[in-house]
């Protein structure tokens, strides 16, 4: 009975606009933030290292980034009313679901290599054939 309650809830609050995440994607999260009686938009933008699937509550992923030399880590809710959007603005080549094995890289070796996507080039033109002469 209070399963099913539940479960009405948090079906009222199931985002249909949450892009397809994995580990290792670069993602910007737009946050809505509010400071005293006005609402702004906070932009968190990082590597996305787990990403934990489950009901529509209690789905979650954590995106790390390094500010000023410092790991920041921040979880999440996938279906929380205070995330604007999600842009997904990379895809990074790992093996791994949980790559918290980040958290001890610095610099370079903090880097993910990123996986080759269809290229976005226009394909080349081919001239126009001419016409024999006669």
């Amino acid at each position: 009975m209070l399963r099913k309650a539940i479960a009405d809830i948090q079906a009222k609050y199931v985002r249909k606009d949450v892009p397809e995440l994995r580990s290792g994607d670069s993602v910007r999260v737009h946050t809505k933030i509010k400071e005293g009686d006005k609402e702004r938009i906070q932009v968190f933008e990082g590597v996305v290292i787990a990403y934990r699937r489950g009901t529509p509550g209690s789905s979650m992923f954590t995106v790390r980034k390094m500010s000023y030399g410092v790991g920041v880590e921040r979880m999440f809710p996938v279906h929380s009313p205070r995330i604007d959007r999600i842009e997904v603005t990379g895809h990074g080549e790992v093996r791994r679901s949980r790559l918290y094995y980040l958290r001890g890289l610095q610099g370079k070796a903090a880097r993910l290599h990123q996986e080759e996507g269809p290229s976005s080039a226009a394909p080349a033109s081919t001239p126009p054939a001419a016409a024999p002469q006669a």
